[in-house]
Protein backbone atom coordinates (compact mmCIF):
# COMPACT_ATOMS: atom_id res chain seq x y z
CA UNK A 1 0.00 0.00 0.00
CA UNK A 2 1.43 3.20 -0.74
CA UNK A 3 1.83 6.36 1.51
CA UNK A 4 3.15 8.52 -0.92
CA UNK A 5 0.58 9.98 -3.11
CA UNK A 6 2.90 12.91 -3.81
CA UNK A 7 5.10 10.20 -5.47
CA UNK A 8 2.48 7.99 -6.67
CA UNK A 9 1.00 11.23 -8.70
CA UNK A 10 4.43 11.93 -10.08
CA UNK A 11 5.39 8.21 -10.95
CA UNK A 12 2.06 8.41 -12.87
CA UNK A 13 2.32 11.50 -14.99
CA UNK A 14 6.00 9.68 -16.14
CA UNK A 15 4.34 6.29 -17.05
CA UNK A 16 1.89 8.52 -19.12
CA UNK A 17 4.33 11.01 -20.62
CA UNK A 18 2.25 13.52 -19.30
CA UNK A 19 5.75 15.63 -18.17
CA UNK A 20 6.90 15.49 -21.85
CA UNK A 21 3.56 17.24 -23.28
CA UNK A 22 3.96 19.40 -20.29
CA UNK A 23 7.28 20.59 -21.18
CA UNK A 24 6.79 21.09 -25.03
CA UNK A 25 4.44 24.18 -23.86
CA UNK A 26 6.24 25.10 -20.15
CA UNK A 27 8.00 28.07 -22.24
CA UNK A 28 4.41 29.61 -22.84
CA UNK A 29 2.63 31.38 -19.79
CA UNK A 30 -0.97 31.15 -21.59
CA UNK A 31 -0.68 28.00 -22.56
CA UNK A 32 -0.05 27.28 -18.87
CA UNK A 33 -2.69 29.34 -18.02
CA UNK A 34 -5.14 27.66 -19.94
CA UNK A 35 -3.84 23.94 -18.70
CA UNK A 36 -4.35 25.24 -14.98
CA UNK A 37 -8.00 26.62 -16.23
CA UNK A 38 -8.14 23.53 -17.56
CA UNK A 39 -7.66 21.67 -13.91
CA UNK A 40 -9.95 23.71 -12.10
CA UNK A 41 -12.72 22.50 -14.32
CA UNK A 42 -11.75 19.24 -14.18
CA UNK A 43 -11.48 19.94 -10.14
CA UNK A 44 -15.25 21.29 -10.78
CA UNK A 45 -15.94 18.32 -12.19
CA UNK A 46 -14.81 15.92 -9.52
CA UNK A 47 -16.58 18.28 -7.36
CA UNK A 48 -19.57 17.79 -9.41
CA UNK A 49 -19.51 13.71 -8.96
CA UNK A 50 -18.89 14.23 -5.03
CA UNK A 51 -21.78 16.17 -5.06
CA UNK A 52 -24.19 13.62 -7.10
CA UNK A 53 -22.74 10.56 -5.50
CA UNK A 54 -25.39 8.07 -3.92
CA UNK A 55 -23.49 5.68 -3.07
CA UNK A 56 -20.39 5.18 -0.07
CA UNK A 57 -17.66 3.95 -3.07
CA UNK A 58 -19.24 6.78 -4.88
CA UNK A 59 -18.08 9.08 -2.24
CA UNK A 60 -14.97 7.73 -1.62
CA UNK A 61 -14.04 7.54 -5.24
CA UNK A 62 -15.24 11.47 -5.88
CA UNK A 63 -13.03 12.37 -2.70
CA UNK A 64 -9.76 10.24 -4.24
CA UNK A 65 -10.03 11.89 -7.28
CA UNK A 66 -10.57 15.16 -6.24
CA UNK A 67 -6.97 14.71 -4.16
CA UNK A 68 -5.86 12.55 -7.81
CA UNK A 69 -6.60 16.21 -9.93
CA UNK A 70 -4.96 18.50 -7.11
CA UNK A 71 -1.68 16.74 -6.58
CA UNK A 72 -1.51 16.39 -10.42
CA UNK A 73 -1.89 19.70 -10.75
CA UNK A 74 0.94 20.66 -8.38
CA UNK A 75 3.19 18.28 -9.83
CA UNK A 76 2.16 19.58 -13.47
CA UNK A 77 3.32 23.10 -12.31
CA UNK A 78 6.42 21.54 -10.50
CA UNK A 79 5.22 22.89 -7.24
CA UNK A 80 7.48 22.00 -4.35
CA UNK A 81 4.04 20.52 -2.77
CA UNK A 82 6.09 18.83 -0.01
CA UNK A 83 7.05 22.41 1.11
CA UNK A 84 3.75 23.48 0.29
CA UNK A 85 2.00 20.55 2.76
CA UNK A 86 4.10 21.39 5.38
CA UNK A 87 4.00 25.01 5.15
CA UNK A 88 0.11 25.01 5.07
CA UNK A 89 0.19 22.41 7.67
CA UNK A 90 2.42 24.32 10.00
CA UNK A 91 0.17 27.60 9.40
CA UNK A 92 -3.10 25.41 10.43
CA UNK A 93 -1.97 23.49 13.35
CA UNK A 94 -1.21 27.30 14.88
CA UNK A 95 -4.55 28.35 14.40
CA UNK A 96 -6.74 28.24 17.43
CA UNK A 97 -10.26 26.84 18.30
CA UNK A 98 -12.89 28.90 18.46
CA UNK A 99 -15.96 30.89 16.54
CA UNK A 100 -16.10 31.85 13.00
CA UNK A 101 -18.75 34.88 13.65
CA UNK A 102 -18.74 35.14 9.47
CA UNK A 103 -19.16 31.41 8.62
CA UNK A 104 -22.33 29.65 10.21
CA UNK A 105 -21.41 26.06 11.79
CA UNK A 106 -24.68 24.02 12.62
CA UNK A 107 -22.59 21.39 13.14
CA UNK A 108 -20.78 22.32 16.32
CA UNK A 109 -17.63 21.36 14.48
CA UNK A 110 -14.21 22.97 16.13
CA UNK A 111 -13.99 26.35 13.91
CA UNK A 112 -10.06 27.04 13.64
CA UNK A 113 -9.04 30.90 14.15
CA UNK A 114 -6.01 32.88 13.55
CA UNK A 115 -4.91 34.02 16.79
CA UNK A 116 -3.03 37.21 17.38
CA UNK A 117 0.81 37.29 15.78
CA UNK A 118 -0.62 34.41 13.25
CA UNK A 119 1.65 33.84 10.62
CA UNK A 120 0.30 32.32 7.55
CA UNK A 121 2.10 30.12 4.75
CA UNK A 122 5.05 31.54 3.63
CA UNK A 123 4.36 31.15 0.07
CA UNK A 124 7.67 31.78 -1.67
CA UNK A 125 8.93 28.70 0.10
CA UNK A 126 5.97 26.56 -1.95
CA UNK A 127 5.28 27.86 -5.37
CA UNK A 128 8.49 27.37 -6.84
CA UNK A 129 7.49 25.81 -9.92
CA UNK A 130 5.52 27.59 -13.37
CA UNK A 131 2.58 29.32 -11.09
CA UNK A 132 5.46 32.06 -11.17
CA UNK A 133 4.71 32.40 -14.99
CA UNK A 134 1.04 32.64 -15.09
CA UNK A 135 -0.55 35.93 -15.49
CA UNK A 136 -3.77 36.04 -12.79
CA UNK A 137 -6.77 35.99 -11.61
CA UNK A 138 -7.12 32.92 -13.90
CA UNK A 139 -11.08 34.14 -14.29
CA UNK A 140 -10.89 37.90 -14.54
CA UNK A 141 -14.34 38.02 -15.80
CA UNK A 142 -15.58 36.10 -12.49
CA UNK A 143 -13.65 38.02 -9.73
CA UNK A 144 -15.13 38.88 -7.10
CA UNK A 145 -15.40 42.60 -6.37
CA UNK A 146 -16.75 43.00 -3.06
CA UNK A 147 -16.08 40.99 0.21
CA UNK A 148 -17.88 37.69 0.33
CA UNK A 149 -20.09 38.45 3.18
CA UNK A 150 -22.30 40.54 0.83
CA UNK A 151 -22.77 37.45 -1.72
CA UNK A 152 -25.88 35.87 -2.31
CA UNK A 153 -25.88 31.90 -2.70
CA UNK A 154 -26.36 31.96 -6.12
CA UNK A 155 -23.27 34.32 -6.72
CA UNK A 156 -21.04 32.22 -4.66
CA UNK A 157 -21.82 29.38 -6.28
CA UNK A 158 -20.33 31.04 -9.37
CA UNK A 159 -17.40 32.20 -7.68
CA UNK A 160 -16.45 28.90 -6.17
CA UNK A 161 -15.80 25.23 -6.02
CA UNK A 162 -18.08 24.61 -3.19
CA UNK A 163 -21.63 23.66 -3.73
CA UNK A 164 -24.18 25.90 -2.46
CA UNK A 165 -26.58 23.26 -1.91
Amino acid sequence: MSTNWIKDIRNMHDHYGVHEAIAKNAHDPQWLKELLKFRVKFLQEELDELSDAVLAEDITDALIDLCVVAIGTLDLFKANSEAAWDEVLRANMEKVVGVKANRPNPLGLPDLNKPEGWRGPEYPVMWNGMFEQLELPLFPEDCPSKPIQEFTKEELAKHTLVSTN
